[in-house]
């Protein structure tokens, strides 16, 4: 009976739609039904159907995730929780739990530097949380009671076994098995990162990887098979008591395993994100197109015929809209009617899409008709490599920027041509200087990957009669600017400023506050004197005339002032003095003398800081402190203050974030786009890192305004091109946030995606 089950293929039993964005993550809640989590920032409870058991109704959408949740853990009921808990971990470095029977967050768990990529609930109740911050955190009641780096690296996931031990996977490629604090065994065998981790009953565990494959170890850290078929990243696995096992890939497949062999794929309308076994054999995918499918190997839990039909049209559309022939996309190709054109010369060809195929005609001019050449097919490498240009198919179409103001210019280019000439009739086109060639040469050479190219030693320049440049030797024109691989928006040089303010305002503002604290007998003490409003008048005076910064001055009597009027006026009349400091550290002398009250234990600067974005949230003290930290980075001199301070800075003002305003949010990607050049510039890889995370949680973020996701997009193009996070941010998901701006109508934000795509792509 077993060999008649295992033969049996697995076919479409239900759809769940409801998410708004990928589907990252799947949780099976015992007999409560199904957790999913998604880029769309929420959890969602699905529950079988009274009336069709197999399908499933959303029952609860949970929503507090401040960017996308991935993993999920189930709590099953309690007197705590009567009809059990949820777990959750986002990119927004946050563990969740939620009580389901209320919907609402029980405990919030803050800690953790960078995003939440595993979860799993100990027997005591504990929650154990892993993060790209390399380490392993420990709840108890809402609280940390331990933590440890667990990897060098990011930790992908984290898995318990039912000997009460833990298991992690890396980026490092590498499993740990851990009892508490101490690491047993480390497993090795894979390439690549280790993304999944799933029990296999009675034998050991399985491991998802980057490198392609599945892998089945004992705890004992010997690998028992290998499981070969996937084309791309292996995101998940999962295991069935039945001994099956389920992978999820980059490849768009769900496959089906017995014994190490693939019995079954299933395609995707998109990447397969994770998988889970139902008790019952019934398999669950969460997909990148947000949509939730399970799959059965029972007749009576199949789908309805309609829907099964929609869901294989869907794939259809789905290939159709990806399919190149001849490297062009199959939908960007002319229909048949196409063809009722007359052609212009003899022999001229043309490529029309005939139902899922692109097929050649040719013109025959003394029949004045079109004849049928037959199907473009792709080569082995077409689909994914080389470039057409100018209607003739190239390895490379390079952009070059000659630089001095000129425009980009598009270099193709074969591995089989000879770069030498290649360049030669490329600077003849383009009107260029032949001084150029030798730069163009190394250029070629270098985006080629053809860095062992040996010059033919006979060639001679045909304009000079000398030998070819051989790359490492000295130039012929020490004046002349090397091409270079180009972005449009990226890295940001320099830091952004807010440099303007509303004087009159200000000072307006200040009095107003001022006389209000006179007029009180309990807070008259606090009031400025005539003298006092007499200086601050002067203080504004100074800092309207721009022009004569060179000349002016700010004293340390001055600064002192507005210090003391921080540290003593209450939280609600602090911003019109915030804003006067934010333009007062733009003066020469402003910076210098805040800079003296921050040495040693006295940080009144911090001080301020902490006070300005204290609980309850005053969104006029949020905006304007943002802004005059923004301001330090005009300062060299506050270069160690930012850097020495900006965890907790950014720590706070993430803590914020729910309450910003538009304002405040652009206040807030200029931060993060000043500190993304701030430490590219220490060459700090920490402090990269987390401004990264920062920035990407914004920068995915639809419904910022335009400048403030744009500002949030450079700083991560910024970091990836000039920093050491490409590979964070790619761990991070960051091709998919890119694929979604590049969607923007708006084109700053669509350009600076391609840029970021494009950085991806390159080595």
């Amino acid at each position: 009976m077993e060999m008649e089950i295992d033969s049996v293929e697995y076919r479409l039993s239900c759809v769940l739609r409801g998410h708004e964005d990928d589907v990252r993550g799947i949780c099976i809640c015992g007999e409560s039904g199904i957790a999913t989590s998604s880029r769309d920032r929420t959890v969602r409870l699905w529950v079988a159907d009274s009336d069709a058991k197999h399908k499933y109704s959303l029952s609860k959408t949970l929503a507090g995730h401040t960017s996308f949740v991935g993993p999920l853990a189930w709590i099953a009921p309690s007197d705590q929780f009567p009809e059990g808990a949820i777990v959750s971990g986002g990119m927004d470095t946050q563990v969740l739990l939620w009580n389901v029977q209320t919907g609402e967050i029980v405990e919030r768990m803050k800690g953790h530097q960078y995003q939440v990529t595993g979860l799993a609930v100990d027997d005591n109740g504990d929650i154990i949380s892993s993060s790209m911050d390399c380490t392993l955190r420990r709840w108890r009641k809402g609280q940390a009671v331990e933590f440890w780096e667990a990897h060098s690296v990011a930790v992908q996931t984290v898995i318990k076994l039912s000997s009460g031990e833990f298991l992690t996977g890396s980026s490092d490629s590498t499993m740990k098995l851990w009892r508490g604090r101490t690491c047993l065994h480390t497993f090795t065998g894979h390439s690549d990162t280790v993304r999944g981790l799933a029990l296999m009953p009675g034998i050991g565990v399985l491991s998802a990887s980057h490198d392609c494959t599945v892998k089945l170890w004992a705890l004992t850290g010997q690998v028992l098979m290998e499981m070969v078929g996937h084309t791309s990243l292996v995101y998940s696995v999962a295991a069935h008591s039945s001994g099956l096992v389920a992978s999820g890939s980059e490849d768009r497949f769900l496959k089906i395993w017995k014994d190490g062999v693939c019995v079954q794929s299933i395609e995707h309308p998109g990447c397969v994100w994770d998988v889970k076994f139902l008790e019952n054999g019934d398999v669950v995918t969460a997909c990148s197109d947000g949509v939730v499918r399970v799959w059965t190997r029972q007749n009576d839990r199949l789908a309805d015929p309609q829907e099964t039909e929609a869901y294989l049209d869907q794939l259809s559309q789905y290939k159709l809209s990806r399919k190149t022939v001849g490297g062009l996309k199959l939908t960007d190709l002319p229909g048949l009617e196409a063809l009722q054109v007359p052609g212009t010369i003899d022999g001229q060809t043309m490529v029309v899409r005939e139902g899922d195929n692109g097929v050649a005609y040719s013109w025959n001019s003394k029949q004045s008709q079109w004849d049928k050449i037959g199907e473009v097919v792709d080569g082995p490498d077409d689909a994914s490599n080389g470039q057409v240009y100018n209607g003739t198919r190239y390895d490379f179409v390079f952009d070059v920027d000659i630089g001095d103001g000129l425009p980009i210019r598009k270099l193709p280019y074969n591995r089989s041509e000879n770069p030498y000439e290649v360049a030669d009739k490329w600077l003849v086109k383009e009107n260029l200087p032949l001084t150029f060639r030798e730069q163009v040469v190394e250029f070629i050479l270098q985006n080629s990957g053809q860095k062992t190219f040996t010059p033919d030693p006979s060639f001679r320049d045909p304009y000079t009669g000398a030998n070819a440049y051989v790359p490492g030797e000295s130039s012929f024109s020490s004046g002349s600017v090397a091409p270079k691989p180009t972005f449009k928006h990226i890295p940001k040089k320099g830091m952004l400023l807010f440099d303007t303010a509303q004087f009159d305002g200000i000072l307006k503002k200040i009095t107003e506050f001022n006389a209000t604290l006179a007029s009180d007998p309990d807070q008259k003490a606090l009031s400025l004197s005539e003298n006092d409003l007499s200086n601050l008048g002067a203080v504004v005076k100074v800092l309207k005339d721009t022009s004569h910064y060179h000349s002016s001055t700010i004293s340390d009597s001055d600064m002192s002032l507005l210090l003391r009027l921080l540290k003593s006026w209450p939280p609600q009349m602090m911003f019109p003095v915030i804003d006067t400091m934010r333009m007062t550290v733009l003066h020469p002398d402003g910076a210098t003398s805040l800079l003296k009250h921050t040495e040693g234990q006295n940080d009144l600067l911090k001080e301020i800081f902490e006070k300005a974005v204290a609980g309850p949230t005053q969104p006029a003290n949020v905006l304007t402190i943002i802004r005059a930290v923004v301001n330090l980075f005009r300062a060299s001199c506050f270069r160690l203050w930012l850097r020495s301070n900006f965890s907790e800075i950014l720590d706070a003002l993430s803590s914020c974030r729910p309450a910003f305003n538009k304002h405040a949010h652009l206040a807030y990607a200029t931060l993060l786009l000043n500190y993304a050049v701030l430490v590219i510039e220490l060459k700090d890889g920490e402090a990269q890192a987390q401004v990264l995370s920062a920035a990407l949680e914004m920068a995915e973020d639809e419904s910022q305004d335009v400048d403030s996701r744009y500002r949030a997009l450079v700083a991560v193009g910024s970091l990836m091109l000039d920093g050491a996070v490409k590979s964070i941010a790619i761990d991070f998901d960051v091709q998919s946030i890119a694929k979604d701006a590049k969607l923007s109508k708006d084109a700053k934000i669509s350009e600076v995606a391609a840029d970021i795509e494009n950085l991806i792509k390159t080595k």
